[in-house]
């Protein structure tokens, strides 16, 4: 009977979990991003000739995207739901819906596989699924087209599955070895976090993987063999120049100041010894390291970027601020199963985000949950059976007091995420593109020339998804150049030209401009297209 109900239980939190993720994912969030566009382009792409946008054949090691050099499993996972639904915001969406609402499911079976010998390790379970369920931070990432939020899932499965070879059966080490590799094919932090992970697994279960040393090895040279396609490319020059842009290494801002700092003192030696560039370095890694545990950033307000936080809502609840702490402190004290995992997984999880300039960012530290949740469950868990052992009516006030609280912080965020979110922040996600593009394409063929201003990001790119123009036309009567490290630029499709200023442009009769800026004096203002709010983002015109 107990094992139908916790089941059941799995299914409505499995359940809340999907409509969070996947209700109006159409046009919440109120537009896509220009990353989103690529990712559907891409797909849609790939799917009907085999080849990414620019021509690559079943590309593996990365997409050219806007000077980026994207991991390509997302695109590839999204073939099948553009092929069902069309080419359109909903199937550009799915798959991150679809596997952050997996995540919710496999998490409760992680938990298990963590603290199987603990007497309430299935309200635990249940509390994990449902916090990250419910989870401010985990919602907003699946409601768009994220690959971190892919990664996830599959570094969650990943250990998952290590966990259950060293329970059960060691061939369970050939599925988790799948997971953390593909993982890498994902999303560009897993390509540190997957393997100093699985090199702090092998540690802590180093004498049971010593027993097993053929598994062990059959599963290593498995891993190998899918790693084999990217491993070129994550020691060539573009990764290392996508590395080089966001690395707090390279910013040179960090020797000028050291290097200040010992003129300051007279070039003395101790000078030289405290304000050694390797120290300082340290320093700025540490700082970007705590920049993620921030309070403000885990229960106030959230990641400072709108993408990945209303702005109103930490990245977590303030509810769960408690029993993190409780959960934390108790982790430590009784040692239950492998409770050594969370906190070597929070450790590690955070560090592929402290080696970059901009923290902290909830996107590049994705890759830590569930951990806060299976911490925060840990201690709601145990308060509840202490709880339990007080008289009815104190009990009763107590739980009723909890779960109240609880309830009206996750009806706020709710409420704030599905009622204004996209009004105060449609500006965030690109708005106007798709109505411009659907208007321009009505009155274009009164037009020899149409010039799209890229102030605004990647127009391009928006041409080619909602106008679905096919692939091999897009290679054919496009002007696309490429500088000295392979970042691309498309100056050119068809009779659309994307450019940043219009100045230099020969003005003459049958040309149609849409810009974001002010309007020059004494052209024809053709349409202007808002913001939800009302700004106008957008206008067209003619001379």
């Amino acid at each position: 009977m107990f094992l139908k109900k916790k089941y059941i239980l799995l299914f409505f939190i499995s359940l809340l979990a999907i409509i969070l993720r996947f209700w109006k994912i159409d046009s919440l969030p109120s537009s896509l991003t220009w990353d989103e566009v690529s990712w559907g382009y891409n797909a849609y792409s790939l799917g009907l000739d085999g080849r990414d946008e620019f021509g690559r054949f079943l590309p593996l090691t990365y997409l050219e995207s806007f000077g980026d050099f994207k991991p390509p499993v997302y695109a590839y996972l999204t073939i099948i739901p553009v092929w069902l639904f069309g080419l359109n915001e909903f199937s550009t969406r799915f798959a991150s819906a679809f596997f952050g609402s997996l995540t919710v499911f496999v998490t409760y079976f992680l938990v298990k596989s963590i603290f199987k010998e603990e007497k309430y390790v299935e309200a635990i379970s249940l509390f994990s699924a449902f916090f990250l369920g419910i989870s401010p931070w985990h919602v907003n990432l699946s409601r768009a087209a994220f690959e971190a939020n892919v990664s996830t899932f599959l570094l969650t499965t990943g250990i998952y599955f290590f966990l259950k070879a060293m329970r059960y059966r060691k061939a369970y080490l050939f599925a988790s070895a799948l997971f953390f590799v593909l993982s890498i094919y994902t999303f560009n932090t897993a390509r540190i976090f997957a393997p100093l992970f699985l090199i702090f697994l092998a540690f802590g279960f180093r004498k049971e993987l010593i027993a097993y040393k053929k598994d062990v090895l059959f599963a290593i040279i498995f891993g190998f063999v899918l790693l084999l396609p990217i491993l070129p490319f994550l020691f060539s020059a573009q990764a290392g120049l996508r590395y080089r842009e966001v690395n707090i290494f390279s910013d040179i801002s960090v020797i000028e100041r050291t290097n200040q700092e010992i003129i300051n003192d007279n070039n003395a030696a101790w000078s030289r010894i405290i304000h050694n560039r390797r120290l300082a370095y340290s320093f700025e890694f540490i700082r970007h390291y705590f920049d993620n545990l921030n309070p403000s950033f885990l229960f106030i307000s959230g990641d400072g970027n709108p993408k990945f936080s209303t702005q109103d809502v930490g990245q977590l609840y303030l509810f769960d601020l408690p029993f993190l702490i409780i959960g934390g402190f108790l982790l430590f004290k009784f040692k239950k199963g492998f409770w050594w995992i969370l906190p070597g997984w929070l450790f590690l999880g955070i560090i592929p985000a402290a080696i970059t300039r901009e923290t902290p960012h909830a996107l590049r530290i994705e890759n830590v949950l569930p951990t806060f949740q299976i911490v925060v469950s840990y201690g709601l868990v145990y308060v509840l059976r202490h709880i339990d052992s007080y008289k009815s009516l104190l009990r009763k006030g107590l739980v009723i007091a909890i779960f109240s609280t609880l309830f009206l912080q996750m009806s706020y965020y709710l409420h704030g995420y599905y009622s204004h979110y996209s009004m105060e922040f449609s500006g965030e996600w690109q708005y106007g593109y798709k109505n411009s593009i659907s208007y321009i394409n009505n009155i274009q063929s009164n037009y020899d020339e149409v010039y799209f201003t890229t102030e605004l990001g990647r127009p391009y790119a928006y041409l080619l998804f909602y106008l679905k123009i096919l692939p091999e036309d897009f290679r054919k009567k496009s002007i696309i150049t490429r500088d000295a490290f392979g970042f691309v630029t498309v100056e050119k499709v068809g009779k659309y030209n994307f450019i940043k200023s219009f100045n230099r442009i020969v003005k003459k009769n049958k040309q149609l401009f849409l810009t974001n800026s002010t309007a020059p004096v004494g052209v024809k203002i053709l349409n202007e297209f808002k913001l939800l709010n009302g700004n106008v983002i957008l206008t067209a015109y003619e001379y």
